[in-house]
C-alpha cells in the first residue's frame, strides 16, 4: 500500500506543480497588466509591486491546479486500465484516493492563508507602493497624454521641462473641506509627501478660480493632495475584506459592543424624548444620525461575521474539488483529462460560485447566517461522496 500511496502522490505532485506555475503565470502577468492599465504605473513600480499580487494570483490558481491535477492522475490511470488491475488485486479504489484527499485537505488549509495573506499584505503592500511613487505616476502620465485625471481632480499641462509643469490647469472637486477650485498657473511642480500622505502642487503666477465665480491672482500657491485621492483606483482599504482574520476577530467583539452602546444611547433619548411629550424630537436630525450609525455599524458587523466564512469556505474548494475529480475521472476512464477536467468544472462553475457568491452577498447583507455560505461546498462535498461511492462499490 505505501508503494501505490507514493506513486499516486508523487504523479499527482507532478501535474500540480506543473500546471500551478503555468496558470499563476498567467494569472500574475494579467494581474500585473491590470494594474498597469488602472494605475498608470512603470516599470520599477510594476517591479516593485509584483512580490504584493503573488499572493493574489496563487489564491486563485490553486483551487483550479488540484482540480485539474486530479482529472489528469485519475483520468490516465483509469484509461490505462491501471483502476481495474487495483480492483483485481481486492484493493478499494478509495485507497489511491485518500491520499490525494489528504493532500488537498492541506493545500485548502494553505489557500486558506493566501486568501488571508492575498486581502491583508498582499492589497496594503500593493497600496503603499502606489502612494509612494504617485509623483512619478503622474510625472508619467503628464509626459505621455499631457493629462492626468482622478475622482477628486485634474491635471492638463502644455508641456513639461524637467519636473516643471508649464501652463497647467488644475481643478480640484468640491468636498466638505473647500469648495471647487481651478488653479491656472505659469508653471506648476508636484512633490509626494508620504510621510504626511499628500501630494503637494506648487504653483507660480497662479489664477484662482473658486466655485461661484470668485477668483483671485497669487504670485505663489501650495496645494495639498490626499494621496489617496490621487490614485485612479480607489481602494476600500477599511472593509473587512482588506482585514487579516486575526483583526476581524478582534474586532467583532468591539464592534458589537460600540453597536450595543449607541442603541442604548438612543433607546434612552427616545424614551427621554416620550416621557417629556416632545414627539417632534423623534424625527429632529440628530435622533435620525443615531438610527443611521446603528445601520451602518450593523451592516459592518455582517460583513465582519460573513468574511471569515467566505474566506474558508473558498479555501476549502480545494478539497471538494478533488472530492469531485477523482470519482467522476475514474467513471468516464478516458485518458484524456480535459474531458474529465471540463465535465467537472462546468457543473462548478455553473453551480458552486453562484452558490458561493449569493450566500456570501446575503449573508453581508444580514438576510441570512453567515455559516450558509458553506452551502456550495457541502452541495459539492455531497456530489463527490454520491460519485466516489459507486465507484467504490464496484
Amino acid at each position: 500500500m505505501r508503494i501505490l500511496t507514493q506513486y499516486v502522490l508523487i504523479e499527482f505532485l507532478k501535474v500540480f506543480l506543473l500546471t500551478l506555475g503555468g496558470m499563476t503565470l498567467i494569472i500574475f502577468f494579467f494581474g500585473i497588466i491590470d494594474q498597469a492599465i488602472k494605475e498608470g504605473l512603470g516599470p520599477s513600480q510594476l517591479a516593485q509591486l509584483a512580490p504584493y499580487l503573488l499572493p493574489e494570483a496563487l489564491r486563485f490558481a490553486v483551487p483550479g491546479t488540484v482540480l485539474f491535477a486530479v482529472c489528469s492522475l485519475y483520468g490516465r490511470m483509469a484509461g490505462s486500465n491501471e483502476v481495474v488491475a487495483i480492483k483485481s488485486l481486492g484493493i478499494s479504489p478509495l485507497s489511491i484516493q485518500w491520499p490525494v484527499f489528504a493532500l488537498a485537505f492541506l493545500l485548502s488549509l494553505g489557500t486558506v492563508w493566501l486568501n488571508d495573506l492575498a486581502v491583508s499584505w498582499g492589497r496594503n503592500g500593493a497600496r503603499q507602493v502606489v502612494l509612494e511613487a504617485i509623483d512619478e505616476i503622474v510625472y508619467g502620465m503628464l509626459r505621455s497624454q499631457r493629462s492626468y485625471s482622478s475622482d477628486k481632480f485634474a491635471i492638463n499641462v502644455k508641456r513639461i521641462e524637467g519636473r516643471q509643469l508649464i501652463q497647467p490647469t488644475i481643478s480640484f472637486q468640491s468636498s466638505v473641506k473647500s469648495p471647487a477650485i481651478t488653479i491656472r498657473a505659469k508653471s506648476a511642480e508636484l512633490r509626494a509627501d508620504p510621510g504626511a500622505n499628500v501630494l503637494v502642487v506648487s504653483c507660480r503666477e497662479a489664477m484662482l478660480e473658486y466655485e461661484g465665480g470668485v477668483s483671485s491672482f497669487v504670485d505663489r500657491f501650495d496645494q495639498e493632495i490626499p494621496l489617496e485621492d490621487v490614485r485612479r483606483k480607489r481602494d476600500n482599504n477599511g472593509a473587512p475584506s482588506w482585514m487579516p482574520l486575526h483583526q476581524i476577530k478582534e474586532q467583532l467583539p468591539r464592534h458589537t459592543a460600540e453597536i450595543e452602546q449607541v442603541e442604548r444611547e438612543a433607546a434612552v433619548k427616545g424614551a427621554f424624548y416620550l416621557l417629556t411629550g416632545d414627539f417632534a424630537a423623534l424625527s429632529n436630525e440628530e435622533f435620525g444620525t443615531a438610527q443611521v450609525v446603528v445601520r451602518t455599524m450593523t451592516r459592518q458587523w455582517h460583513r465582519l461575521r460573513a468574511e471569515p466564512h467566505r474566506r474558508w469556505s473558498n479555501g476549502f474548494s480545494c478539497l471538494c474539488f478533488a472530492l469531485i475529480g477523482a470519482p467522476m475521472a475514474m467513471r468516464l476512464r478516458n485518458a484524456d483529462f480535459l474531458t474529465s477536467f471540463f465535465m467537472c468544472f462546468l457543473p462548478i462553475l455553473i453551480l458552486y460560485y453562484p452558490l458561493l457568491m449569493f450566500f456570501t452577498d446575503r449573508a453581508k447583507d444580514g438576510g441570512l447566517p453567515p455559516y450558509l455560505v458553506w452551502t456550495g461546498n457541502l452541495v459539492l462535498a455531497l456530489w463527490g461522496w454520491v460519485l466516489g461511492y459507486r465507484v467504490w462499490r464496484y
